[in-house]
């Protein structure tokens, strides 16, 4: 079942820099959906859209519309598409750094009232253990796969129906990239969580997700169950810049495809 449908948007910024050109995705409930594409193609555009998070840098939905179980929220704002359950993990591992873990994951639960944080917090520390032993200490000092782990649940606190996570790989380790991607797909086959994931790591996107699409220049120049797009090379290099044996090409064999990519256009 379709638990949220993005169709045809179109985004722009101040009312005139166009960022998103007719972008349509669906997400079936349950299921990992991975959003692949190079720098500046629209990816965070698109989940900032969909969570109602364009308002605050001046962006709005110029066309199109974005259906949540059969309801169309692109009107809402940010805080009525979180109540209805849909959660977006920003970039960049925003803690509160002065606070301490169980003060930022309360912070996650203050839209939603306090009649259930209690309930919410002991189910994330059930998911993730290490958290509830690090409960007092001050976020700060936390290493970076443990502060991931914290924005993760301070998402997850709130017990939410979709989750989109953008680049929850930015910085990390490949050791620590597994574990992040591990709960991803532990708490998704659990929960029944449905995903969302922004990744520049394409491959080890496609790895976890169930389908993806591959968004370029503000547009979906692709979409598959996730082996597809995995065995598409063309897609992988021209787009993500990523050879068939899932190494990142350097520069100047990806400018090379582009320039392919464009005469085959």
């Amino acid at each position: 079942m379709t638990v949220l449908s993005v169709n045809n948007i179109e985004v722009r910024y101040v009312g005139v820099i166009q960022v998103l050109r007719g972008v349509s995705l669906e997400l079936d409930q349950g299921t990992i959906t991975a959003l692949l594409g190079p720098n500046g193609s629209g990816k965070t555009t698109t989940l900032k859209a969909i969570s109602g998070l364009l308002k605050t840098e001046e962006g709005a939905i110029t066309k199109g519309s974005i259906k949540f179980c059969g309801e169309r929220i692109d009107g809402r704002s940010a805080e009525d598409i979180a109540r209805l359950g849909i959660i977006q993990v920003l970039q960049g591992r925003r803690i509160c750094e002065h606070l301490t873990v169980e003060e930022n994951l309360k912070a996650g639960m203050l839209m939603h009232g306090v009649s259930g944080m209690q309930r919410g917090l002991d189910w994330v520390y059930d998911l993730f253990p290490r958290l509830r032993d690090l409960r007092h200490q001050t976020s700060g000092y936390l290493s970076g796969g443990e502060q991931q782990m914290l924005v993760i649940s301070r998402g997850l606190v709130s017990q939410p129906k979709v989750m989109l996570l953008d680049e929850p790989s930015l910085g990390l380790s490949p050791k620590l990239i597994d574990e992040v991607h591990e709960t991803i797909t532990r708490i998704n086959s659990e929960e029944k969580i449905t995903f969302l994931v922004v990744e520049q790591n394409a491959w080890a996107a496609l790895n976890i997700a169930d389908y993806a699409y591959v968004i370029d220049d503000g547009r979906v120049v692709l979409d598959g169950p996730s082996d597809k797009v995995r065995n598409n090379r063309d897609v992988l290099e021209f787009h993500l810049g990523i050879s068939e044996v899932g190494q990142r090409k350097n520069y100047w064999d990806v400018k090379h495809y582009k320039r392919r990519k464009r005469w085959l256009g």
